[in-house]
């Protein structure tokens, strides 16, 4: 289990990770049922990459491809990276090709993923970000923990970087981040959560 001594937080659920993934971001979102040609996902939060290998494997066998662009301050050296997914054997191909073709501050291909890290404070690099995603998974650490990556002004970022009627979710139900979400414009939605978590928020770009 990967933690994070700069902010003692563990990098995903106790219960199960990839469940964690599968149930908050790719399902908080509508994947894979919103795949399609072009897809843009984005996530504050790279971590040990769980969420873009839980896309890679919902994604299938469709043809062409989607993107995920991640905004990372600390990223995992590549031999921390592959110890920590070893803990998933159900998606170790997936896990294998990321691993050798992880890369920072650069532009990178696994599978059907064109795959961005932008490394730096998210606080600086998403306002300045050309793209807009479909999705969003807002993964940092917890914001009592990690408070950077909840402001207000960061919400509003990502707002302003979300397609109309885009989505996004989080594992965390704290009262400051939703309200942060409807402010800057998502209809917000506190649902279950997943392992000891009761709840998590989704929310949908309101045109």
């Amino acid at each position: 289990m990967p933690v994070s001594t700069r902010f003692a937080d563990p990098y995903f659920s106790l219960d199960n990770g990839l469940a964690e993934s599968l149930h908050v971001f790719l399902g908080g979102t509508g994947l894979p049922g919103a795949f399609r040609d072009g897809y843009q996902i984005a996530e504050l939060g790279f971590g040990t990459g769980l969420n873009l290998c839980a896309a890679i494997e919902a994604w299938g066998t469709r043809d062409s491809g989607f993107s995920f662009t991640s905004f990372e301050a600390y990223p995992m050296t590549q031999a921390d990276l592959a110890h920590a997914l070893a803990a998933w054997p159900d998606i170790a191909d997936t896990a294998t090709a990321l691993v050798q073709a992880y890369q920072t501050e650069t532009s990178f291909q696994v599978g059907p993923a064109s795959v961005q890290i932008i490394v730096g404070d998210a606080r600086d690099t998403v306002p300045t970000w050309s793209g807009r995603a479909d999705a969003w998974s807002l993964d940092g650490f917890a914001p009592v923990r990690n408070p950077e990556l909840w402001s207000a002004e960061l919400m509003q970022a990502v707002a302003a970087h979300t397609r109309p009627g885009g989505r996004c979710a989080t594992y965390t139900a704290a009262g400051h981040v939703r309200e942060s979400l409807k402010q800057a414009g998502f209809e917000v939605i506190r649902q279950s959560g997943y392992g000891c978590k009761r709840h998590m928020t989704t929310g949908h770009l309101t045109p």
